[in-house]
């Protein structure tokens, strides 16, 4: 018997520290381009499972 999932819920939190990040103002300008990286990387998944969920 197949399993189907209706419902999936993932939570993530995404802090800036600036220790992690050296604490200079240059590493700023990484932490938003990195941000930025991972924000759209979500969204082509995201696009993807939309596309796979048309094609069913």
């Amino acid at each position: 018997m197949p399993l189907e999932i209706r419902e999936l819920v993932i939570r993530t939190t995404v802090t800036s520290d600036s220790t992690q990040l050296g604490g200079d103002s240059d590493s700023e300008d990484g932490a938003v381009a990195n941000e930025s990286a991972i924000i759209a990387a979500c969204v082509d998944q995201v696009l993807a499972i939309l596309h796979a969920r048309k094609e069913r």
